[in-house]
């Protein structure tokens, strides 16, 4: 017959009895009937707590559970979690109630907070409650037996365990498939770029334990590790295996890693790999060699392979190698071009603005396709553009044949010469040679010497600014030194408008490198009078920190504090930039740029700040929607006299 309870005060003046028993009896019932007299326990908490602080008491544990749930039921979860972790072995990880799974997510939040902490201060020694430490390890063996993997992996990723995420992926029941999980959340939600470094570094030593080795994802980690001599390892090996598919894999492997247009470690990669087999020093192939090399690289590839074939790959005209894929964009083109003749005709003759927001129209509406139909079709048109717009008419052929480079210089040559449709005129030149860079943008093994020859051989500031982007597009991230120091004394030249090319372009050439040669950039930036250099160079700076994600915590700080608007301007890029990789919606860098789109005196500044909100929240659209009445709150605030715009009572995402 089961005994109703209604009160626990019975209970309660058991705990003043003097025997032991009668306190583990009092204290055994009390944790049973918790749930529903707490408010009654909750008077006498005080006398548990003593039994828990007396070192002699034999039931400390029991005494810790029961206060832990007492405080637990006050809402009070941080010394509800402190007196579980008393509590030891008593406190179930595997019970399926909302306390254990409150305090589990606490305890997981809490361990994860501290160890993150440890991590950016650099203090392995950190002190971290080893009570704590146990609960989050029971719960992830809990989660490894009961064969919850990916649960496991997710605990294991954010508490900085990888000791667990190895065993998770090891005891998965597929472990291809696990790792495979495991690579795609280390990018989504590892934050910090250090640590996801150590998480692929692992991946790469669990993908070579297994019995059937998986070399493409080992390359695709090696590849984001930038460790290009480890890639070269591995396709020196397959490339000299006897095993036809194992070389037939070299090659997909490369041409996987040139997809990803690294231009930096294909060349790095390269050069780890014995020379190439000597080409002649032409760029431009026409398309029956093209061809040809196509049926070697597949009789190749039956037959003996040489490493030197291997390198090719590497050598920034791969895609020339498939004439379907540089056919693709312009059989799915399906423009109407009567738009832009109709946009053409109800445009007036001399108006420049117009004329030139149709040319960058019809690039854009056919980048990639090949289809330069309507420039060709109104090359007079087109030679009526005056300064600027005729740099900007020529350069719209780049963004029209971007990627197909077996096109590049012979497409651009009538540009170029002193009798063609320029005769020879600055602005012409100038944007052939950007529209050549842009043609060959990240792939420009093939062009850059062409274009650093035309920068050093001209002395025109317009040609130089054209020669400047064209190559750091060309030269795009490979951080070469000789280019760097002669765009370098363009920048150093009293020209603006060479300047601030150079400026952009030593920004492309550096892009993603975190060097510490912006510092010198940005200190010259604050020497030169001249506004449009300090704009290249506030672009220029943003670019080197492309992707580095904390690393580039300092130099964003100095930029976004820096007196000078066009420094801040600059600093936006940064910020958003350095986290625009992976579209990471940082919480941190949304606030930061909320901030200054409301705050800052500067229209450029405010205007930047919401424009590159769109780098860091590419990868989660919907969230820019959600934004919008924050900002308009944010921005009643400025109007109304707040002097941060961010201290008004109703908003509470934000606050001064």
């Amino acid at each position: 017959m089961a005994i109703m309870v209604s009160s626990a005060r019975g209970l309660l003046a058991m705990l003043n009895e003097s025997h032991p028993l009668l306190k583990l009896y009092a204290l055994t019932n009390l944790n049973n009937f918790v749930d529903y007299f707490w408010p009654e326990i909750s008077t006498s908490v005080a006398t548990i707590e003593s039994f828990y602080e007396d070192g002699e008491f034999d039931q400390r544990q029991l005494a810790a559970l029961l206060v832990s749930k007492v405080f637990y039921y006050l809402g009070e979860l941080n010394d509800s979690l402190s007196y579980a972790l008393g509590a030891g072995p008593l406190f179930d990880v595997s019970e399926d109630s909302d306390y254990v799974h409150t305090l589990l997510a606490k305890a997981i939040d809490e361990y994860a907070s501290l160890k993150s902490k440890a991590a950016e201060s650099s203090d392995e020694g950190a002190r971290v409650d080893p009570r704590l430490e146990a609960i989050v390890e029971r719960m992830l063996d809990t989660c490894i037996m009961d064969g919850r993997y990916q649960q496991a992996i997710g605990m294991a990723l954010e508490c900085r365990r990888l000791d667990k995420l190895e065993e998770a992926i090891t005891r998965s029941d597929n472990v291809h498939a696990t790792l495979s999980y495991c690579f795609n959340i280390s990018h989504s939600f590892v934050n910090r770029r250090e640590y996801r470094h150590e998480v692929l570094h692992l991946l790469v030593k669990v993908y070579q334990k297994l019995l059937s080795t998986d070399y493409l994802s080992i390359c695709q980690c090696l590849m984001f590790l930038d460790e290009p001599e480890g890639v070269a390892s591995i396709l020196k090996k397959l490339l000299r295996s006897e095993n036809e598919d194992e070389a037939l894999l070299a090659f997909q492997i490369a041409f996987d890693l040139v997809e990803n247009e690294h231009q930096d470690f294909l060349l790095n990669l390269r050069d780890c790999l014995p020379n190439p087999k000597s080409q002649p020093p032409e760029t431009v192939q026409p398309r029956s060699a093209v061809q040809d090399n196509d049926q070697n690289g597949n009789a190749t590839a039956s037959g003996d392979v040489q490493m030197s074939d291997g390198a090719q790959a590497f050598n920034g005209n791969v895609h020339e190698a498939d004439p379907k894929e540089a056919t693709y964009a312009e059989s799915h083109n399906k423009l109407d071009l009567l738009i832009l003749k109709t946009i053409k005709q109800s445009v007036e003759m001399r108006n420049t603005v117009c004329q030139s927001a149709t040319t960058y129209a019809n690039a854009i509406m056919h980048a990639g396709t090949t289809v330069d139909t309507f420039l060709r079709e109104n090359l007079d048109w087109l030679s009526r553009a005056t300064n600027w717009a005729k740099s900007s008419a020529v350069a719209g052929f780049g963004v029209i044949h971007r990627g197909h480079l077996h096109l590049g210089r012979s497409l651009m040559v009538p540009f170029l010469l002193q009798n063609g449709v320029g005769g020879g005129n600055p602005y012409w030149e100038g944007g052939t040679l950007y529209a050549l860079g842009l043609i060959h943008a990240n792939q420009g093994e093939g062009i850059k010497d062409f274009l650093h020859d035309s920068l050093r051989e001209t002395g025109d500031e317009v040609i130089q600014h054209g020669a400047c982007l064209g190559l750091g597009l060309a030269a795009l991230g490979t951080t070469d030194g000789d280019l760097y120091g002669d765009v370098h004394n363009i920048l150093y030249t009293d020209s603006a408008v060479a300047g601030e090319a150079a400026g952009i372009s030593l920004g492309l050439l550096m892009v993603g490198t975190a060097s510490k040669k912006a510092s010198e950039l940005l200190a010259y930036a604050h020497e030169t009078r001249h506004e449009n250099k300090v704009r290249g160079l506030a672009l220029g700076i943003a670019l080197t920190v492309y992707g580095r994600e904390e690393e580039a915590d300092t130099l964003v700080e100095q930029m976004t504090r820096d007196q000078d608007p066009m420094l801040r301007y600059g600093g936006m890029y940064a910020l958003a930039l350095a986290l625009a990789c992976r579209g990471t919606a940082n919480n941190k860098a949304i606030r930061q740029l909320l901030h200054f789109a409301v705050s800052d005196v500067s229209g450029d500044v405010r205007r930047t700040a919401l424009l590159v909100l769109g780098f860091v929240l590419y990868s989660e659209p919907e969230q820019v929607g959600a934004f919008l009445p924050y900002f308009l709150l944010l921005q009643s605030c400025l109007i109304a006299g707040c002097p941060s715009g961010i201290c008004h009572s109703q908003c509470n995402v934000f606050s001064c």
